[in-house]
C-alpha cells in the first residue's frame, strides 16, 4: 500500500493522463507556487461548487457526505456507515470511496433495483471527451470496492436553459458504453502512475499535451524562454507548422527565408521585423474612408454565470453590465459617457437606454472586436424590446477598428498579437493599461461579478473597486480614440511623401 500522500484521487490521476511530470510536481510539491489558484481560477472552482449544489436538488432525496473535503478518510468511512445502514439513501452526494490506492468521490451516486448509478456534474454546456476518464476512475474505484456500479451519467449545463424558468437547468447524457471503454486501459494506468510517483522525477518532452485538455500550470518550469521573434510569434501561427520551421533551421523570423511562401499578414510582419519598423500599406488610406464623422467609441464589459439569474439569460452567457463610450459631438467635442451596474438587478434596461443616449449622434459606432460588441448589442435588444429599434441602429453603425490595423499595419512591437493591449502601446507610445489597477478584460470580468455580488465589500472599497473598474472601460474607447487619430496621421505622413 502506498503511503497516504502518494494515493492517488481524481484529480491527480487526470493531471497525470495529461503529464506524468506535472502528476509528480503535484504530488510532491504540493505547496508549489503554481498550484495556488488565481482569481479565474477561483472563480471557475466558485462556480462549478453552486453548480454542484444545485444539481443535488434535481436529484431530491438524497444524503450528503457533509465533512470537509480534504477529510478523505473519514468521508470513505461515513460513505460506508450510509451505505449499510437500512435502509439507505436513494442517493449519495460527495460519497466517497478508496480502492487501489485512490480516492473516488462521486458527485452524486444513485442506488437502483440491481446496483448503482455514478452521476458526475459538469459546470459545462456540453460533454467534453475529458469528462469519460474522470468517471471511468470513479466506476473502476467503486467497483474495486465492491460496490456493483451498472450505469454513468455525465450531468451537465443545459444551454437551451432560460431564465426564470430552470426546470431544464440540466442536461443528463448517459456514458455507460464509452465508460466501459475506457476503464480497459485504466488498470494499468494507475499502476504506472502510481510506480512514477514512488520514483524521481520523469523526464516527458514538451508537446501538445502541455495545454491539452488544460494549460499545465508547469508550463514555464518546462518550457524554454525563446528569443525575440521566435518563429511562434508569426500571427495565429499552427505549433506544428512553427515547429517545422524550427526543424528546417528558421528559429526566429529574421532566419525565415525569401522565398518562403507566407500569407499576406505574415508577410507584413516579416517586413517590419527584419526591417525593424512599422510598415504600413498604402491601402490604410482608402480603409480608413467607413470611418466617417462624428464617431462614437464603444466598449462592453460583461459577468458571465454559470446559473444564469436575469429573464432570458442561459447558462454561461455573456451579459453586458458595463459600457464606456467616447463621442464625436458639434459643439462639445469629445465626450465621454459610461455607465457601470450597480447590484445584483437585471441591469440591461438601464444599460440599454444610457447606450441610446449616448451614440445618439453618431454616424458611426467604433469597437475593437465589433463583433463581441454586436452580440452585446443584439442580447440588449431581445432584453429591452422597447428600445430594440434604436438599438437595432446603433448595431448597424458598428465598423471595427481591428481588422482596419490587423490588414494595414504591422509594428514590430505587436509580437503576433493585434489584441489592444499589443497594438496601443506600439501606436501610441506612453499610452498603455500599466498603470491602471484593472488592466486586462479577464480581471476586469472578475471583478465585476465582485462588486454586484459580493457581500464582504467595505462601502470604501465598493467605491475604490468601480472607480477602477470604470477607468479599465474608459481606456479601453480612449485608446481607441488615439489609435484612429493615428492612423490618420500615418496616411497623411505617406501622403505627404509623394
Amino acid at each position: 500500500m502506498a503511503p497516504k500522500s502518494l494515493r492517488l484521487s481524481k484529480s491527480r490521476f487526470l493531471a497525470g493522463l495529461q503529464c506524468h511530470k506535472q502528476l509528480w510536481w503535484r504530488v510532491h510539491e504540493p505547496d508549489a507556487p503554481e498550484l495556488v489558484p488565481d482569481a479565474a481560477l477561483r472563480n471557475v472552482l466558485n462556480q462549478g461548487n453552486e453548480v454542484g449544489r444545485r444539481a443535488r436538488e434535481y436529484v431530491p432525496g438524497g444524503e450528503l457526505v457533509d465533512l470537509p473535503f480534504y477529510e478523505f478518510d473519514n468521508k470513505v468511512a461515513q460513505t460506508r456507515d450510509i451505505l449499510q445502514r437500512q435502509p439507505s439513501p436513494p442517493a449519495l452526494y460527495e460519497a466517497t470511496f478508496l480502492a487501489d490506492d485512490t480516492y473516488a468521490a462521486v458527485d452524486i451516486l444513485e442506488r437502483g433495483p440491481r446496483g448503482y448509478g455514478v452521476v458526475e456534474v459538469k459546470a459545462t454546456n456540453s460533454l467534453k471527451p475529458e469528462h469519460l476518464p474522470d468517471v471511468a476512475l470513479q466506476v473502476h474505484v467503486l467497483r474495486r470496492a465492491g460496490l456493483p456500479v451498472e450505469r454513468a451519467a455525465v450531468m451537465h449545463l443545459n444551454p437551451e436553459c432560460r431564465y426564470p424558468d430552470l426546470s431544464n437547468l440540466f442536461a443528463r447524457e448517459d456514458v455507460s458504453a464509452p465508460v466501459e471503454g475506457v476503464l480497459l486501459g485504466l488498470p494499468d494506468e494507475l499502476a504506472a502512475q502510481q510506480r512514477m510517483l514512488e520514483g524521481p522525477l520523469p523526464q516527458v518532452p514538451i508537446g501538445d499535451h502541455c495545454t491539452r485538455p488544460h494549460d499545465c500550470p508547469f508550463l514555464e518550469r518546462c518550457w524554454p524562454k525563446l528569443p525575440d521573434h521566435h518563429v511562434s510569434s508569426l500571427y495565429r501561427i499552427e505549433r506544428k507548422k512553427a515547429l517545422q520551421y524550427e526543424a528546417d533551421g528558421y528559429a526566429t523570423i529574421y532566419d525565415l527565408p525569401s522565398d518562403l511562401e507566407l500569407s499576406v499578414i505574415h508577410q507584413r510582419q516579416v517586413r517590419a521585423v527584419t526591417a525593424g519598423r512599422m510598415v504600413v500599406e498604402p491601402a490604410l488610406a482608402e480603409a480608413l474612408v467607413q470611418f466617417a464623422s462624428p464617431l462614437a467609441f464603444l466598449d462592453f464589459e460583461t459577468v458571465s454565470l454559470a446559473i444564469p439569474r436575469w429573464d432570458g439569460c442561459r447558462p454561461w452567457q455573456n451579459v453586458p453590465v458595463q459600457f464606456s463610450c467616447h463621442a464625436e459631438e458639434r459643439g462639445r467635442g469629445l465626450v465621454h459617457y459610461e455607465w457601470l451596474a450597480d447590484g445584483a438587478g437585471d441591469p440591461r434596461p438601464a444599460l440599454a437606454e444610457a447606450l441610446v443616449a449616448a451614440c445618439a449622434g453618431a454616424r458611426k459606432v467604433v469597437a475593437y472586436y465589433a463583433s463581441f460588441e454586436r452580440d452585446c448589442i443584439r442580447q440588449l435588444a431581445e432584453a429591452v424590446p422597447r428600445l430594440a429599434k434604436e438599438l437595432q441602429r446603433i448595431e448597424k453603425k458598428l465598423v471595427d477598428l481591428l481588422p482596419l490595423v490587423r490588414n494595414h499595419v504591422y509594428h514590430p512591437d505587436f509580437g503576433g498579437s493585434f489584441s489592444i493591449k499589443r497594438t496601443l502601446p506600439a501606436l501610441v507610445p506612453g499610452l498603455s493599461y500599466a498603470d491602471l489597477k484593472i488592466g486586462d478584460g479577464e480581471t476586469a470580468t472578475l471583478e465585476l461579478m465582485h462588486l454586484m455580488f459580493s457581500e464582504e465589500l467595505s462601502p470604501v472599497e465598493r467605491v475604490e473597486l468601480r472607480e477602477a473598474l470604470l477607468r479599465y472601460c474608459e481606456r479601453d474607447t480612449w485608446a481607441m480614440v488615439k489609435m484612429l487619430a493615428k492612423l490618420r496621421t500615418l496616411v497623411a505622413e505617406q501622403l505627404e511623401l509623394f
